[in-house]
């Protein structure tokens, strides 16, 4: 299986307090949306970009709502209109999706994982259209990726490490939890890399996982993390979308000195005295990048792998001045050994278990 790295310029990372990227950990780059669209007003006019969320929907801090900025930022930039079709549950995809081409998509975005058998479907049924895919690979019964759908698969484990860094030097309790959506490979390569950035300055710590089953659930969020909070823990990673609200909620129930770190945007909002960091990924400069591939007539699919090196993936920096000198010094030397090669982060719980932390 062929795997391709985006040939675009990169766009940075969106501001607007949706995701804000540590200076230490990405190398940002000239967005791709300073060049001259070549096509004329009339035509720009004409774009309609789409997006399909999963079925946690927009209002989930995470990627559903980086998608949308995405295609708000497409709209403006590339000219258009931008368009959300939202799924409230897995049997809605294939139709959304549908529903997107025959309202003349130029490109239609899907969200998440849990789309991609929807997103193979009706790609495979309307080959002359485009597709985004965020969080995994769009494959035919061969294993080939589909020529009409970028698949774009991030190192969210290279950012989790940072993340784990940070967890594993704040910890007092040497307890920390960590609540997923649900076990897709996504919120696996989280927790694995997060574990490992633990691991690799508190090896006295541990991390115990749990997960709600859905990522529309913020009750469920919440019991969890007021479980783990109330065995001892004082840091907990959320990486569960619309539930993972529910783990901020129990934070700021209980008071200072719970922590949560969080993951695809800085959700400091949620709960300004407990958050610590997040483990953050460029959704937003990813869809407006694709968008441009197809206005400039250079959309290519495939499978596009995105990490610290591209400036896909990385940690916030809206509080990184709250951290000590210390955390920052040791997540600088983590990110350079992971963008030189010399360190990397398991993307797997098997890779975990076969993974020896370095000293950092």
């Amino acid at each position: 299986m062929t795997t391709r790295f985006s040939r675009l310029r990169r766009a940075p990372f969106a501001a607007l307090g949706l995701v804000a990227v540590s200076a230490l950990a990405l190398s940002a780059c000239s967005s791709s949306a300073d060049a001259e669209p070549a096509a004329t007003d009339e035509a720009t006019s004409d774009y309609v970009w789409t997006m399909v969320t999963d079925q946690a929907g927009l209002g989930d801090q995470g990627f559903n709502d980086l998608a949308k900025l995405g295609i708000d930022m497409s709209a403006e930039e590339l000219g258009g209109e931008a368009q959300v079709l939202q799924s409230s549950d897995q049997s809605q995809y294939v139709t959304n999706l549908q529903q997107a081409i025959q309202t003349g998509s130029t490109v239609t975005t899907g969200v998440g994982y849990l789309l991609a058998d929807a997103m193979v479907e009706v790609a495979q049924a309307n080959p002359d259209s485009l597709f985004t895919l965020i969080d995994s690979e769009a494959l035919d019964a061969d294993g080939n990726p589909l020529d009409n759908v970028a698949g774009v698969i991030y190192k969210e484990q290279e950012a989790s490490f940072l993340a784990g860094i940070v967890a594993g030097m704040t910890t007092e309790t040497d307890t920390i939890g960590f609540v997923g959506g649900m076990e897709i490979p996504a919120v696996l390569r989280f927790y694995s890399g997060f574990v490992a950035g633990v691991e690799s300055v508190n090896p006295d710590a541990t991390v115990t996982a749990a997960y709600v089953g859905s990522f529309g659930d913020s009750a469920k969020g919440k019991e969890l993390a007021l479980g783990f909070y109330d065995q001892g823990a004082d840091i907990v990673m959320e990486v569960a979308g619309g539930s993972g609200i529910g783990v901020f909620d129990a934070a700021s129930e209980l008071g200072t000195g719970n922590w949560v770190v969080s993951t695809d945007t800085c959700k400091i909002d949620l709960a300004p005295e407990n958050f610590l960091t997040s483990a953050v990924k460029d959704v937003a400069g990813t869809v407006l990048r694709e968008n441009t591939a197809a206005v400039e007539g250079t959309f290519v699919g495939g499978t596009v792998q995105l990490g610290l090196a591209d400036g896909g993936v990385g940690l916030c920096q809206d509080n990184i001045d709250d951290l000590s000198a210390d955390i920052v010094s040791v997540v600088d030397e983590a990110t350079t050994a992971i963008i030189d090669g010399s360190l990397v982060p398991p993307a797997t719980p098997e890779e975990l278990e076969t993974f020896t932390a370095p000293a950092l």
